[in-house]
């Protein structure tokens, strides 16, 4: 039954056309189901389950190393030095992130968004945790940090412009931060001014930190993915106080941009990136498939799961709305649809 078990977690990592592992997960789930049904070890059964419910390949790896640590405990066969270096690993690294995330409550305080701007969402621990996901080791802190950044800046910028701003100050804003200039400040709200002022010193530090760190100049690229996040968002306003319901390629040509994947996707590769390559860069400014795909499964994964709030917030039709405007099918056939071919 372990055995089975590995094999079924190991299928998880096959790539489209690898049949034989594709059989090998069917055959492990089937006979893990009827495993369970027998009286097998109830330590093992707990591990069946929680692989049949979500494979390790799809989990958070801390959140399951915490798990485990707690299942591994109640073994028969537990090794227990291996469990104390188990322990000391997770409550060093907890600690590493803990004091991640001490730097970046004292940067949210110090911009005071959360405070001036109550209409927008305060999620800064969502956010940091976010990153932990993406990438936990401990030598990794500098890009937690500043990822945290940038997710919690377009989750502001995101519902100045879904919740709060009207239409002449979204043009406004959207013309700043295209042009990247301070002056073009003046004729912004307050709290418009406070949000473009923390968006530009955050970007612009993670731009000297890269000269200094890679003697390269990237302001470009990080100021263009901001521009172009701003102005999808500007689309989808303009969708929305006109109430117009896009087509479904219509919808996607812009959203896949809007879900911000390319913001965080850019600015992941230049804080982790280790040489910075010129084939590279001009991978990041045309917006290789890569990131072009990636943030579409984004958008899609998104609006499966967060659609119906957002509607009713008031946010544009997303991909399900858009699809049934335009074929005339039910949210139901739709959805099952979708979860069908993926």
């Amino acid at each position: 039954m372990r055995g089975m078990l590995c094999l079924y977690e190991a299928s998880y990592i096959c790539v489209q056309g690898e049949s034989t592992l594709e059989q090998a997960r069917d055959f492990a789930h089937r006979h893990l189901g009827k495993g369970l049904e027998q009286n097998i070890d109830q330590n093992l059964a707990i591990e069946v389950n929680h692989a049949l419910e979500l494979p390790l390949h799809w989990r958070m790896p801390r959140l399951e190393a915490r798990w485990f640590i707690d299942v591994y405990e109640k073994r028969q066969d537990l090794n227990p030095i291996l469990l104390e270096f188990a322990k000391l690993d997770f409550n060093m690294l907890q600690a590493t992130h803990q004091e991640d995330l001490r730097h970046m409550f004292s940067w949210w305080r110090s911009t005071r968004l959360g405070e001036k701007l109550k209409f927008a969402r305060d999620r800064l621990v969502e956010n940091f945790l976010w990153t932990v996901g993406e990438i936990f080791e401990p030598q990794y802190g500098y890009y937690r940090r500043m990822s945290t950044k940038v997710n919690t800046l377009k989750t502001i910028i995101d519902d100045v412009y879904d919740v709060y701003g009207t239409l002449d100050e979204l043009e406004l804003f959207t013309d700043a931060v295209d042009r990247w200039d301070i002056n073009a400040m003046d004729p912004l709200p307050e709290y418009m001014k406070m949000c473009f002022l923390a968006l530009y010193n955050s970007t612009n530090e993670m731009a000297y930190d890269a000269l200094k760190e890679h003697g390269l100049h990237i302001i470009f690229y990080l100021r263009k993915v901001w521009a172009d996040l701003c102005k999808s968002y500007l689309l989808e306003a303009k969708w929305y106080y006109s109430g117009y319901t896009p087509s479904l390629q219509e919808y996607i040509s812009n959203s896949w941009i809007s879900i911000s994947g390319p913001v965080i996707l850019v600015h992941a590769y230049f804080l982790v990136a280790n040489p910075i390559t010129k084939e590279a860069l001009q991978s990041v400014e045309r917006y290789h498939n890569i990131i072009r795909w990636s943030s579409m499964i984004l958008r899609l994964s998104d609006d499966l799961g967060t659609s119906l709030d957002e509607l009713k917030r008031g946010d544009v039709p997303k991909s399900i709305q858009c699809y049934m405007y335009e074929t005339g099918a039910s949210e139901v056939m739709l959805v099952s649809q979708l979860y069908l071919e993926g």
